[in-house]
């Protein structure tokens, strides 16, 4: 992400250089640019003078929280909108492996135990099942899209039904009829929801937290450190010039998917533990929030452009509003909307700024 502090000094070094007509101008084009920051800074202050807690330790730990519980599948979804794409069954992905790994991991003593007689199963082995089904997944996606040059948002929508008709009919499955899954095993619970800083520290941050940092890293590490890494910006840039220059495309548009889809996948079973009961809605729009995070912290739809940093800070500034709303009593149907609006202006300013520089 770029350095705040030396972005400054250039816009003002740059400003000094202007006339006043042109300075008008370059001042109306960077409030215009950064609208949607300059509303969520505006926004957190108005909440904080209607209700203070929203700057309370407590508060700042769920934010932090919620943060963690959504930035890896927002990190996925950020590789595909590189590549001027992006994924509609990313929920539903998160869903059907939170579905499998709830089924898997519930206690050995839970009434209506979906696999009758199965015995304990090592969460690493479910943790595993949960990534190779969103691979999977991913590898549909890629493979659609990459081969027969279709859209991703036709793929993308058409696997996003075709994965929620497999959680409803698993749900459905073992005379389950439907019902939630609940009554999970301790050991997966504590290892999700458990907290090793709080034991050390006294504040309890839940272990996800962690995973969600180390997460991080290595897509920081495969953006930034990697061929593969270069590639992608190189395909969502210009996909053919890239060609031209020895970049592999297909396996490069492949891949990205693919690793998109084990994000959703490692989303999914961090999910079934984190909300404890879970149904066939678990994951339900999580795609739009995490499409709008990567809008807003600057990966750009019209490709090439976006950083690890940027993802994390929209996806931070998301649930600072989300939690604000939650503060400021707005009900939820109103924050459907609010949502809405969000992605309409972050999407609306990406593409200004891209007509700008052509």
């Amino acid at each position: 992400m770029k350095n705040p502090i030396k972005s400054l000094q250039q816009t003002s070094a740059r400003y000094k250089t202007l006339d006043n007509k042109d300075r008008r101008a370059f001042v109306a084009d960077t409030l215009l640019n950064n609208a949607i920051y300059i509303i969520l800074i505006v926004f957190i202050i108005f909440t904080y003078t209607q209700n203070h807690n929203i700057i309370s330790s407590s508060s700042i730990i769920n934010i932090i929280n919620l943060t963690a519980a959504s930035l890896p599948m927002a990190l996925g979804i950020g590789g595909c909108i590189v590549l001027t794409g992006t994924d509609l069954s990313a929920g539903r992905t998160v869903g059907l492996t939170a579905a499998i790994s709830a089924t898997l991991l519930q206690s050995l003593t839970t009434t209506n135990k979906f696999f009758e007689g199965l015995g304990e199963v090592p969460i690493p082995l479910v943790l595993l099942a949960a990534l190779a089904v969103g691979g999977i997944v991913g590898l549909v996606n890629g493979f659609f899209v990459a081969r027969f040059q279709l859209h991703p948002f036709i793929v993308t929508l058409a696997t996003q039904l075709i994965v929620y008709g497999v959680c409803l009919m698993y749900y459905m499955s073992n005379g389950n009829n439907g019902q939630s899954i609940s009554g999970l095993s301790d050991a997966y619970k504590n290892c999700i929801t458990g907290s090793i800083i709080g034991s050390l520290t006294g504040i309890v941050i839940p272990n996800y937290v962690i995973y969600a940092v180390i997460v991080l890293i290595i897509m920081w590490f495969i953006w930034n450190k990697t061929t593969f890494g270069k590639n992608m910006f190189a395909v969502g840039s210009n996909p053919e010039a890239a060609n031209v220059s020895g970049v592999n495309v297909f396996f490069t548009t492949l891949m990205v998917h693919t690793l998109a889809g084990i994000t959703y996948g490692y989303t999914g079973f961090i999910e079934a533990a984190r909300i404890g009961s879970n149904t066939a809605n678990t994951g339900l729009n999580y795609e739009c929030d995490a499409i709008a995070a990567c809008v807003i912290g600057g990966v750009s739809f019209v490709g090439g452009t976006g950083t690890i940093g940027g993802v994390v800070l929209g996806v931070f500034l998301l649930r600072i509003i989300f939690v604000g709303l939650n503060f400021l009593s707005i009900s939820g149907n109103m924050q459907y909307i609010i949502k809405g609006i969000i992605i309409l202006l972050a999407c609306s300013i990406d593409m200004r700024k891209y007509l700008t520089r052509k």
